[in-house]
């Protein structure tokens, strides 16, 4: 496997990325656009999500595709970032239609920024405008990582988060990718440390090609310093492989796996970790059996990689309650 020539979830054809984030807010809003309505599904782990639209995600529903996914920041107030996005896909014609109305599937994500030190006074939602700015802005570029969109005001245990990306080329010609939130109450470094837990998987240097690292003490407890309910970290992995709504609730299961070996602790009853699964079906799998496995085990390398390049790219602003890995 090799990545992609953008190391981005923007290297599956037909897949756009759009960013926008207040920087006197501390938040922001990211979202993946399809050129086409393509397969979805998504899988929770942590005990604390916050959602919209996941439950039409099942294999069992009726629509079986969506228009975009959504990222955001604001807790139960970002969700309104979802509608931004619908009402400007419906101004642009598209959507499931119902007897000519179209209504155009978004479901999204959010995670909590509330206590970053950003201005949280507003007297009207910002994120429904957030969500219509990010998806005007989507293109097929290389996509921004670090302190933008959803990532803008995410934190983890020591370290600001941010938004992070990474994608892969199977032998097969397959590529999938992961775009991810990184929001997290564990830490994406090893105690005391610069090295990221993810660095076994990293390609080259891409988030500063350190290495592993001392080994961690097997018998030290986590202690996160943090308060409950202000995590959760949110991702979308990707492909252009043709599959099923329940083959990409498998992929994003499986990629599960990548965001336990790059924060630690993951999946916590205060995180509302969550992974969506998009597949825009331009690429037949060879071996039915073994590459659907080969998707997932890529999934879950990408989503490793991605969280420790967010947290690697991630830039210091005005009231920052934590740090910047780059400081170190």
């Amino acid at each position: 496997m090799r990545p992609g020539p953008k190391n981005s979830i923007t290297d599956i054809q037909g897949l756009t990325v759009g960013h926008a984030q207040d920087p006197k807010l501390k938040s922001g809003v990211t979202v993946l656009l399809g050129a086409q309505p393509f397969v979805a599904s998504v899988h929770v782990m942590g005990g604390a999500p916050g959602t919209r639209e996941t439950d039409l995600l099942a294999p069992d529903k009726m629509v079986q595709e969506v228009d975009a996914l959504v990222l955001s920041g604001g807790s139960a107030f970002g969700l309104d970032a979802a509608s931004g996005v619908t009402d400007a896909l419906r101004e642009k014609g598209r959507g499931f239609d119902v007897g000519g109305q179209k209504v155009p599937i978004v479901p999204g994500a959010i995670l909590f920024d509330l206590l970053n030190g950003g201005a949280k006074d507003w007297a009207e939602n910002p994120y429904k405008a957030l969500g219509r700015a990010a998806l005007n802005a989507a293109s097929d570029g290389p996509v921004s990582i670090g302190t933008v969109g959803a990532g803008t005001g995410a934190t983890t245990q020591t370290l600001k988060g941010g938004l992070g990306t990474a994608s892969l080329i199977l032998d097969c010609g397959a590529t999938v990718a992961a775009l991810v939130a990184v929001n997290a109450l564990g830490s994406a470094t090893l105690p005391g440390t610069r090295h990221f837990w993810a660095a076994p998987w990293e390609i080259g240097a891409e988030f500063g090609g350190l290495g592993q690292g001392p080994l961690p003490d097997p018998t030290q407890e986590p202690y996160p310093e943090t308060r409950l309910g202000e995590n959760t970290t949110i991702a979308i992995v990707a492909t252009d492989a043709v599959l099923t709504q329940a083959q990409a609730q498998r992929m994003a299961t499986a990629a599960h796996d990548g965001m336990a070996r790059a924060l630690v602790p993951s999946h916590t009853p205060m995180d509302g970790d969550l992974v969506f699964a998009a597949a825009t079906g331009t690429h037949p799998l060879p071996d039915p059996v073994w590459d659907p496995l080969r998707l997932g085990h890529a999934a879950a390398t990408c989503l490793a990689r991605a969280i420790a390049r967010g947290v690697h790219a991630a830039t210091p602003a005005p009231g920052d309650t934590l740090p910047c890995w780059s400081s170190l």
